[in-house]
């Protein structure tokens, strides 16, 4: 489980994430979501430790991150698939893979076959370098460098930006049933509904870097209530 208690962070002395609490539940898949700017970026890096916070904790599974640097976040079982994707472009299917792993754990490799049982387009195209790639295969691709690691959390920031919607479709629904299969906890950072609508079981609701409501799924009220309130312009 990972819980966010009273977090404050930002850019120097722009504070942008103020006193934000939040958990996600283990096991489940949580949706932070948002208008553009209210810090659900910021938030996922600094949870990541790519951003210092000012006060405030982090912690997974009772244990403390905020003291750590992100290498050390992620070997205690953060994963991270940023915005725009990060892959190395001018790396192989398998050069990327690899790497990830080395990052953490050659052990980890031994998650390949499966790996490539979750997304045998990798496997189809091991020696094809990333940068060939269309944005959806990319994406599909920094998802399994994050997945070979085993995090016990991944943190995914705006998955879909850039992807045609059947693809997204296809993420939406082998992640979903990677979290069930496996008990991975997901943080989610998306504004695509139909994303969030398809594999989330709670929603965290955030605006001008503060938390404002969480609930269930199913609770979002009578046209969507709260998606209207904090995602409309």
């Amino acid at each position: 489980m990972l819980e966010l208690d009273s977090i404050t962070s930002g850019y120097g002395d722009a504070r942008v994430i103020q006193d934000f609490s939040c958990t996600a539940e283990a096991g489940r898949i949580t949706a932070l979501m948002g208008r553009n700017g209210m810090g659900k970026t910021t938030l996922l890096k600094t949870v990541m430790g790519l951003l210092p916070i000012t006060s405030g904790q982090i912690l997974l599974d009772s244990a403390p991150l905020e003291r750590l640097n992100p290498h050390e976040r992620s070997r205690q079982g953060l994963g991270y698939v940023p915005q725009g994707r990060e892959v190395f472009e001018n790396f192989t299917v398998a050069e990327n893979l690899r790497l990830a792993a080395l990052g953490s754990s050659l052990d980890h490799l031994d998650m390949l076959p499966q790996i490539y049982d979750w997304f045998p387009i990798l496997k189809e195209r091991l020696d094809q370098k990333a940068g060939t790639f269309s944005g959806g295969q990319q994406q599909i691709l920094a998802i399994a460098r994050a997945l070979i690691t085993r995090p016990k959390i991944l943190l995914l920031d705006e998955p879909t930006e850039g992807i045609q919607p059947s693809i997204v479709r296809d993420i939406s629904l082998q992640l979903s049933r990677i979290a069930k299969e496996t008990g991975l906890t997901i943080l989610l950072v998306e504004q695509n509904v139909d994303m969030v609508k398809t594999m989330a079981d709670d929603i965290a609701f955030i605006e001008n870097g503060k938390m404002m409501e969480k609930c269930l799924l199913e609770d979002l009220g009578p046209d969507d209530a709260l998606l209207h309130r904090y995602l409309s312009i």
